[in-house]
C-alpha cells in the first residue's frame, strides 16, 4: 500500500512539473519564411528567425503595474490561432487599396494581460491587451529587441532636449551609423531605428498603433546583454508650464512615477520588427499600416489632399511687386494667386496672425484671415492655418467650431515636442475634433504612429530633419555640416514607414557641397535641382510643399508646372531600385499616369530604369534629369520629351546629391 502510494505520489508531481515547464508557441509567416517563437520560461520571450537564420534572439516581454509584474514566471494557458486576409480600401495613402495578410497567434497568459503576436511576410510584431475590467496604472514597461551581433545601426537619438528634459524632443533626427555596441549608452533614441544583418537582411524595430499610451524610445543599457535594444517610456506628466522655444510649448515640470492609465481591456501599442532581405522592400511594405487602427470616419468624401504654397520657409521675400511684403492681406493674396495659376490647392498661413494665448485673437493688423478665406475661394484655393498645440487645445471645439465656419480647410499644428500619453490622447482629440469640422491637420513636433489611418484628416506630420534645416546648417571646413543628401536617400527607407513627412521641398536656389551655406533670410538646398523635383514623387505627402517664394517659381516656370502636375496620393507603388543611405528610385501611378523618381546622396552613379517593371503600353514621357554640369552648378538640369514603351530600359546618369524624374502618360 505504502510503495501503491508512493508511486501516485511521484506521478502526480511528474504531472506537476510537466505542467510547469516552459512551452513554446510559434507563428509563421504566411510565405513561410518568418518565425516567431514565444516561451513563458521564467519569463515572456520572443525571437524570430528568417529561414533559419537569427533575426532576434530570445527577447524578453515585460509590463508593470501597481497591481503586479507580467511578464516575469508568467504562464501561458491557451492559444487561439487566425489566418487574417482582407482587402482595405485606402484614404491618402500610396496605395488606393492594400492587401492584408498575415498570420495571428492569440495567447492567453496568467495575470493581467493577454499577448497577440502576427507575423507577416516581411516582419513580426505584438502586443499587449489588458484582460482588466477596470482602469490600470501601468508603472513601466521594460521590452527587450536583443540581436546575436554586433551589427551596424541605424539611430535617430534625441539629441536637442527642451531645457534638459529628458522626454521633451521635436523627434527631427539624422541617423548616427554605428555599431550596436557603439551606441551612446542610455540615450534616447526613437524609431524607427534600422539593424544591418549578415546577407543583406535588415531589421527595423519600430511602433504602431499608439493610442493612449506613450510613444516608445529605444536605447542600449550598458547593464543589459550586448548588442540589446531596450525600451523607455515618457512618464505621465502631472504639471506642466510654457517654456521652450519662443515660449511656444508646455514643457512639463512634475511627472508622475508611472508612464500611463490605461483604460479596462485597451490594447497597446504593437511593437513591430520589420525583416527585409532587400532595402527596397522597405518602400513598399503596408504592415505598419495594416497594423493601425482603422478608419474611424463613416464619411471621407470631404478630405482633399492637395500641394500648397507655403511662407515660412522663403521668409515672405516675395518681389518685383507694388506692395511691401510680409505677414499681411496682399502678400498673401500674391500666394493664392500664385496657387490659382499653378493649381493648387492651399496656401498656409504660417506664424505670426495670431496671438500666442487666444486663437481667435489676431495678432496683426494688417493680415484679415476673413478676406483670405473669401479671396481664396473665389479662386479655388483653400486657406490652411498655422497654431501651436498648446493654444490650439486651450478651448479645441470653440477653436475649430469658429474657423471652420470662416471657411479655414485645416490647422498646422506645431510644438507638441512630446509623446507622452497626454499628448497621444490629444493628438486623438485633434483629429476627432477637427474631422468633425471637415479640417484638415498636419501635425508638426510629432512622429507619425498610427493615428493617420484612424483619422485619415490627418494628412501629414513633420519628425523629420526637412529643409528648413538648411535654413541654419553651419559650414566646416569645405562644407557643411551634416550630410543633408545622405539623409535625404535614408528617410524613404526608414522615416516614411511610420507614415507621411512634412519635408518641405522644392527649393529653387540649390547649391553643393562647396558653395552651399545657410542663410535664414535667402535658404538654399543642398544638392541640384532635379535632387529637390525628385522628392515630389519619393517623399508621401498628402499634404505636399511648395517651400520657395511665388516670384522664384514663376522664374523657373518649367520647373515649377512640372512639380504642379504630381498628385499627393498614389494608386500604385512599385519600388525600383536602392540602398539605404546611397540612392533610391521608385514609379507610383495615379489613374493611367505613372510618375517616377530617382536621387542620390553626394556620389554621382548610373542607373537603369527597367520600365518594364511597371509600364504596360506606350507612353509619352516628361522627364528632367541633371544636366551635364550639375556637378559644378546645382542648378542645371536638362529638360526633354518623347515617347517610351515597356521594352525600354533608361540609362540614367545622377550627378552628386543629384536626381531624375518623369512623368509618363500611358
Amino acid at each position: 500500500m505504502k510503495n501503491y502510494n508512493r508511486t501516485i505520489a511521484i506521478l502526480f508531481c511528474s504531472l506537476v512539473c510537466f505542467a510547469l515547464q516552459a512551452k513554446n508557441y510559434v507563428v509563421t509567416s504566411p510565405d513561410g519564411h518568418l518565425k516567431a517563437t514565444i516561451s513563458d520560461n521564467e519569463r515572456i520571450e520572443w525571437s524570430i528567425t528568417h529561414d533559419g537564420i537569427t533575426v532576434l534572439a530570445p527577447s524578453a516581454i515585460s509590463i508593470q503595474t501597481t497591481t503586479g509584474n507580467w511578464g516575469t514566471k508568467t504562464r501561458i494557458q491557451k492559444a487561439r490561432r487566425h489566418n487574417i486576409s482582407e482587402t482595405i480600401p485606402t484614404v491618402a495613402y500610396k496605395r488606393a487599396v492594400v492587401n492584408h495578410q498575415c498570420n495571428e497567434l492569440v495567447l492567453e497568459c496568467q495575470g493581467e494581460f493577454n499577448l497577440i503576436i502576427r507575423a507577416y511576410n516581411d516582419g513580426c510584431a505584438y502586443r499587449l491587451v489588458s484582460k482588466s475590467r477596470k482602469q490600470l496604472t501601468v508603472v513601466s514597461e521594460c521590452d527587450e529587441f536583443a540581436f546575436v551581433g554586433n551589427y551596424k545601426a541605424f539611430v535617430p537619438y534625441v539629441n536637442d532636449n527642451r531645457a534638459g528634459e529628458r522626454y521633451c524632443f521635436s523627434f527631427e533626427s539624422y541617423y548616427d551609423e554605428q555599431s550596436l555596441m557603439d551606441m551612446y549608452p542610455d540615450s534616447l533614441a526613437i524609431t524607427p531605428l534600422a539593424v544591418c544583418l549578415p546577407n543583406g537582411l535588415k531589421a527595423v524595430v519600430m511602433e504602431t498603433a499608439v493610442e493612449n499610451y506613450p510613444g516608445m524610445f529605444l536605447y542600449r543599457n550598458e547593464g543589459s546583454p550586448a548588442n540589446t535594444l531596450q525600451t523607455e517610456f515618457a512618464p505621465l506628466p502631472l504639471e506642466s508650464v510654457v517654456g521652450g522655444f519662443n515660449r511656444l510649448n508646455l514643457m512639463p515640470t512634475k511627472r508622475a512615477d508611472y508612464i500611463a492609465l490605461i483604460q479596462a481591456k485597451q490594447a497597446l501599442p504593437w511593437r513591430l520588427v520589420l525583416i527585409t532581405t532587400a532595402d527596397t522592400q522597405l518602400l513598399e511594405t503596408n504592415t505598419p499600416y495594416c497594423l493601425a487602427p482603422a478608419c474611424r470616419l463613416t464619411d471621407t468624401s470631404w478630405i482633399k489632399p492637395g500641394k500648397v504654397a507655403w511662407d515660412w520657409w522663403n521668409n515672405w521675400n516675395i518681389y518685383g511687386v507694388d506692395f511691401l511684403a510680409g505677414i499681411n492681406t496682399p502678400t498673401y493674396k500674391y500666394y493664392i494667386d500664385f496657387a490659382s495659376r499653378q493649381n493648387l490647392e492651399y496656401i498656409i498661413v504660417d506664424e505670426g496672425w495670431s496671438s500666442k494665448e487666444d486663437l481667435l485673437e489676431y495678432a496683426n493688423d494688417e493680415l484679415s484671415i476673413p478676406e483670405l478665406v473669401e479671396y481664396g475661394k473665389q479662386r479655388g484655393v483653400g486657406v490652411i492655418l498655422w497654431t501651436t498645440w498648446r493654444n490650439l487645445i486651450k478651448d479645441l471645439e470653440r477653436n475649430m467650431k469658429h474657423y471652420a465656419q470662416q471657411g479655414v480647410k485645416g490647422f498646422k499644428v506645431d510644438f507638441f515636442d512630446r509623446d507622452d500619453q497626454q499628448v497621444i490622447r490629444s493628438s486623438y482629440e485633434i483629429a476627432a475634433c477637427a474631422a468633425k469640422y471637415h479640417l484638415l491637420i498636419d501635425y508638426h513636433g510629432l512622429k507619425p504612429s498610427g493615428v493617420q489611418r484612424a483619422y485619415p484628416n490627418v494628412v501629414n506630420f513633420e519628425g523629420v530633419k526637412g529643409l528648413e534645416n538648411c535654413k541654419w546648417e553651419p559650414r566646416v571646413g569645405n562644407g557643411p555640416l551634416h550630410d543633408m543628401p545622405r539623409y535625404d536617400v535614408t528617410i524613404p527607407y526608414l522615416r516614411m514607414l511610420s507614415g507621411s513627412l512634412d519635408y518641405t521641398p522644392g527649393a529653387m536656389h540649390n547649391a553643393l557641397r562647396h558653395n552651399f551655406f545657410g542663410n535664414n533670410d535667402n535658404p538654399m538646398s543642398m544638392g541640384t535641382r532635379v535632387h529637390q523635383m525628385a522628392m515630389y514623387v519619393i517623399f508621401e505627402a498628402p499634404l505636399q510643399m511648395l517651400a520657395d517664394c511665388p516670384t522664384h517659381y514663376m522664374e523657373n516656370q518649367e520647373c515649377t508646372d512640372f512639380i504642379s502636375l504630381i498628385p499627393t496620393t498614389f494608386d500604385e507603388t512599385v519600388p525600383l531600385a536602392g540602398e539605404m543611405g546611397e540612392y533610391v528610385a521608385i514609379a507610383r501611378r495615379k489613374g493611367n499616369t505613372w510618375y517616377v523618381a530617382a536621387m542620390n546622396n553626394w556620389t554621382a552613379r548610373d542607373l537603369t530604369i527597367d520600365l518594364s517593371h511597371f509600364l504596360t503600353s506606350e507612353a509619352n514621357m516628361d522627364c528632367f534629369a541633371d544636366g551635364i554640369n550639375a556637378h559644378r552648378e546645382a542648378t542645371d538640369y536638362k529638360h526633354t520629351n518623347g515617347k517610351v514603351n515597356p521594352s525600354m530600359k533608361l540609362s540614367v546618369h545622377l550627378a552628386p546629391a543629384g536626381g531624375w524624374t518623369a512623368i509618363l502618360h500611358e
